[in-house]
């Protein structure tokens, strides 16, 4: 009979993110992994195969983080509009508390390995397109509730929206502080009210 497994799956995923993010796929060893999960080598494996196996994992586990954070902003606004503000002040907030900013990795992941990992890409993509859909959806509620601009199209803005997500994380990985990065919130968020 098989051992169970003696660890928290999610605290394993958060740590080998966390060293993932800090250090990208290609520069972060097998022994780095070890020493951030706390596991060793042979219950690395046999729970996840692989480095790519532990990798796919973390950032399914970032993804979802993502998700739960942008439904936790809508829901908690009075209004979509007001949610995806939240949302989008909120990753501003969340990029700048680490110094240096570490970008999403999400966005990292899809620089750093994007073109060369067809698995990767397409799971980064899906997880997008579930932020994308999230972010439709709410322009859409407030289509209905008269407050969008009336010749707006929420799946063009949501598109609109994404790009300025990996704007804001390029940004912060680049140099950009925090008040620029506000300056194109303030005016993404002034684009989406009925002028």
């Amino acid at each position: 009979m098989a051992r169970p497994a003696e660890y928290d799956r999610d605290e394993v995923l958060g740590r080998a993110m966390q060293a993932f993010w800090d250090n990208g796929y290609c520069a972060t060893s097998v022994s780095q992994l070890v020493e951030a999960t706390r596991l060793k080598p042979g219950s690395l494996y046999a729970a996840f195969d692989s480095k790519e196996g532990l990798f796919l994992a973390a950032l399914d586990h970032y993804a979802q983080q993502s998700i739960e954070r942008l439904d936790q902003a809508l829901g908690d606004s009075r209004t979509p509009l007001q949610g995806v503000e939240g949302f989008l002040r909120g990753l501003i907030a969340a990029q700048y508390a680490t110094v240096p900013p570490r970008g999403c990795l999400l966005v990292n992941t899809a620089l750093e390995l994007g073109r060369r990992n067809a698995e990767i890409r397409e799971r980064i993509a899906a997880h997008l397109a579930g932020i994308e859909s999230r972010l439709r959806q709410a322009l859409e509620r407030a289509e209905r509730q008269g407050s969008l601009a009336a010749d707006a199209s929420p799946a063009a803005l949501a598109k609109l929206l994404m790009t300025t997500i990996w704007g804001l994380r390029v940004m912060a990985g680049t140099g950009a502080d925090e008040a620029q990065a506000t300056q194109v919130v303030d005016q993404v968020v002034a684009m989406l009210h009925p002028r």
